[in-house]
């Protein structure tokens, strides 16, 4: 199957670091979270075996997982479905977690809460490899988050209710993590268990053009630059994917200059000085 990206309609105004534009990657990745979250509940019934409509998203910097996310749920009916987004650091605690889920919801039951209005709600766990790891090897952040997952819920924090347990349905979950590896953080497989993993690759070179050619095409426009100008598009696209390309080839990390580490990031910041410029 040929995976075409989806035809981008620039935006009235242009905020360069904002711009999600999709790509033939991304536009596979979506249709890969859609089918995965409309699987069935219960996988089994019988074995009551639990189904799995959550999925993770893996890569380098710069390889589009959190954009990839963001245009998938900007594609949500408000009416159906809510978005929660946690940005996880190494200093989010179970605590914080806790208080962003339970923000979310409402008592719909005694003890069981929903979303507004009964709807359901995508969580969308960015960076979920970042919570600090104690001496025991465990990452406490991703232990209330995993047991929310399997269990259905929390339990009651404060003084009256403490230590029963707070049911909360019509949760999904979506997460975007590093890969593993050179001093980042992997996540314990009991948690990793729960979703469909993704690896999500460095875009292609034809790829790249397409992205930074749609910007520039939208920028250089008639009513502004003349012929001459607006023809240089091509070469200032491929003359700066050409550096790039050459340096990140050329100049490869050592032990003492560990920071020559040049992604797709650092092209787009040089792509972002020309639209500023433009």
């Amino acid at each position: 199957m040929l995976w075409e990206a989806e035809a981008w309609v620039p935006p009235k105004r242009i905020q360069f670091s904002q711009l999600l534009i999709p790509t033939s990657d991304s536009t596979r990745a979506e249709f890969i979270i859609q089918k995965i979250s409309t699987l069935p509940v219960m996988r089994s019934v019988k074995r009551a075996e639990p189904g799995q409509q959550n999925t993770l998203l893996v890569g380098g910097p710069g390889t589009a997982k959190t954009s990839t996310i963001i245009m998938y749920t900007n594609k949500f009916d408000n009416t159906k479905m809510l978005l929660k987004r946690i940005n996880f650091s190494s200093a989010t605690t179970p605590r914080n977690y806790q208080d962003s889920i339970e923000a979310e919801v409402e008592k719909k039951q005694v003890k069981t809460y929903t979303p507004p209005e009964n709807k359901k709600m995508t969580v969308f766990l960015d960076d979920v490899s970042m919570p600090f790891i104690n001496n025991w090897g465990d990452q406490e952040t991703l232990e209330i988050a995993r047991q929310l997952i399997e269990q259905k819920g929390i339990y009651f924090l404060n003084k009256d209710d403490i230590g029963n347990l707070k049911i909360i349905e019509n949760l999904l979950y979506l997460a975007a993590m590093n890969h593993p590896g050179g001093g980042r953080n992997d996540i314990p497989p009991r948690f990793k268990r729960h979703f469909f993993n993704i690896n999500m690759t460095s875009p292609s070179q034809r790829s790249v053009e397409n992205i930074y050619g749609a910007i520039l095409e939208h920028l250089l426009n008639p009513k502004k630059y003349s012929a001459n100008v607006i023809n240089m598009r091509p070469f200032i696209i491929d003359a700066t994917i050409a550096i790039w390309d050459t340096t990140r080839k050329r100049l490869l990390p050592t032990p003492t200059k560990f920071h020559y580490n040049f992604n797709i990031r650092d092209l787009a910041g040089v792509f972002g000085g020309i639209c500023r410029v433009i």
